[in-house]
């Protein structure tokens, strides 16, 4: 199937009107009462947290996006900042931003939001520092604190960084009541509660989820249908036979390319497909992978970027719903280059990787261990891909490849405690703009916890590349040439510096839907929230 590019028009004009405008409130406080009706949605991924402070993943999103409210928020098809719980928000100095917030609003149980929920909630993101939590997406923040009852107040360490507002938008923006939620530890998944649009009424863990609209919702984003069941698989074949009876209205993630392509040509749904940027990569422990030396360690990373074949991956193991990816910035996105395409090539090239191992003076073959997520978290082809990956590795003669795949759930857990040398990850972007394929790989204790750019450490890799300046100038920059050279310098850093991230494929959002469902395709857009507000069932 063809591929949808992203739309980018005016991107730095959108970021920096987020910056430099005051938003006003959208509309009336209430809407209709909406549609009624329920709604069941199949899905095959799974929840690491429901707590903001413990998940930075795709599964647990797709719910606090729609449980939690947000200061701000991008709608649907939109790539421009609007108010949520905010009133307005804007820069009131050039390292304060301060929002106000909509008076009258509620959690679910009955509780008043006010400008010390928000304090309170992204303060226990840091303090509790969950390794599987967004506390990194804060790093441009020096502090944050309640002035009043309806205003908060941001402390940045970066005059007018471009991108802070957006961070309200991501894992680390929903704002949780501070009377439920425990200040140094998260709360169990089913008690969580929030302001948004739908509230958890029943929770079984990855196995059927109901919730139903918030009463005391008083935001924009009034839901169409009163309940949303979510229903859970353990395979794609079974997701595609819930689509198929029609015991779900929706499958959404993840189908295999092969059951994408045999529901084109099905009766009684659609399948639906919407622009995206997720990419998929291997990150290398740099204080674990093989290689006597950093020296060897690189050569065998550049070995490696020699060799891979990523048309054949995305032809054989993805039927064409994945494209080869030469950069961390997928292509569509402004402001991307595509690096590893010019420096190692887009066909495997053996006597290239053989001479930089030599000069390494590493021996062959080279026993590498790489780990992928066995389950469908990452779709349900993931161990295809590897074998491919293996496959053409070791079709070089100079790896020893062995591959092993771990559920997500004790992935998550083992990955940030250095288990795995040479590991699988995948990236759902955060905000509308190049730097969020950047910065959370890039900055001090970063995402992927790998060892890029340790604190504390003298000689970091990530300062021998120089990419910290590099990250600072675009943050700050409302000039787009000044961010565009900040950007390609990055990417070309990371394809000839350290190559602590070795890029293979892009994808793009699909769904399943029933005849008579709605809304669907709507929410299908770059930013990858799945807005249960706009779906409904005729």
């Amino acid at each position: 199937m063809a591929f949808s590019s992203r739309t980018r028009r005016g991107l730095t004009l959108a970021v920096a009107a987020a910056t430099a405008l005051t938003l006003a409130a959208c509309g009336s406080d209430k809407k209709g009462s909406g549609g009624g009706g329920s709604v069941t949605i199949g899905t095959t991924d799974r929840v690491i947290a429901l707590d903001p402070a413990g998940s930075y993943d795709f599964g647990s999103q797709f719910y606090e996006n729609n449980i939690y409210q947000y200061l701000l928020q991008v709608p649907a098809g939109e790539t421009t900042l609007q108010p949520d719980a905010a009133q307005s928000c804007s820069f009131t100095k050039p390292t304060e931003y301060t929002c106000k917030i909509r008076p009258g609003q509620k959690f679910s149980n009955g509780d008043p939001l006010t400008a010390e929920d928000v304090e309170f909630s992204i303060n226990r993101i840091l303090k509790i520092n969950s390794p599987n939590g967004p506390a990194s997406l804060l790093a441009g923040m020096k502090s944050v604190k309640a002035v009043d009852q309806g205003t908060v107040s941001f402390t940045l360490k970066k005059a007018k960084d471009q991108t802070f507002p957006f961070i309200l938008t991501t894992a680390a923006g929903p704002i949780v009541d501070h009377n439920v939620f425990p200040a140094t530890k998260l709360l169990p998944d089913g008690q969580v509660i929030g302001s948004g649009p739908y509230k958890l009424d029943s929770y079984n863990q990855n196995t059927i989820v109901q919730l139903s609209k918030n009463p005391n919702y008083s935001g924009p984003n009034e839901g169409k249908t009163d309940n949303i069941i979510i229903k859970y698989e353990t395979t794609s074949s079974a997701l595609k036979l819930d689509i198929q009876s029609g015991q779900i209205d929706v499958a959404y993630r993840s189908l295999a390319p092969t059951d994408i392509v045999s529901l084109e040509s099905a009766s009684g749904v659609k399948v639906l497909s919407g622009s995206g940027g997720e990419i998929r990569y291997i990150v290398f422990n740099l204080n674990t992978m093989p290689g006597d030396n950093a020296a060897q360690q690189l050569a065998i990373r550049q070995a490696m970027a020699y060799s891979v074949d990523r048309q054949a991956i995305a032809t054989k193991v993805y039927k064409g719903t994945y494209q080869p990816l030469y950069s961390m910035v997928p292509q569509g996105e402004a402001f991307a280059t595509q690096p590893f395409k010019d420096v190692y090539g887009t066909t495997p090239n053996a006597d290239k990787a053989k001479s930089v191992l030599e000069a390494a003076g590493v021996h062959t073959p080279v026993s590498l261990h790489i780990q992928y997520v066995s389950d469908t978290h990452y779709g349900p082809s993931s161990d295809l891909e590897y074998n491919e990956v293996k496959r053409q590795l070791e079709e070089t003669g100079l790896f020893k490849v062995t591959i092993q795949g771990t559920e997500y759930t004790t992935y998550s857990t083992e990955r940030v405690k250095d288990a795995y040398p040479i590991f699988q990850l995948g990236w759902f972007p955060d905000y509308l703009d190049a730097d969020d394929f950047l910065s959370p790989f890039l900055v001090e204790n970063n995402f992927a916890q790998a060892h890029y750019c340790d604190v504390g450490k003298t000689d970091r890799p990530c300062d021998k590349d120089g990419m910290q300046p590099l990250l600072d100038k675009e943050e700050t920059s409302q000039d787009a040439s000044t961010r565009q050279s900040a950007f390609t310098a990055i990417q070309q850093k990371l394809a000839t510096g350290e190559l602590p991230y070795l890029p293979l494929l892009q994808g793009k959002q699909v769904a399943v839907v029933r005849d008579g469902v709605n809304g669907v395709q709507e929410t299908l857009d770059p930013t990858y929230i799945f807005r249960m507000w706009l779906v409904s069932k005729s």
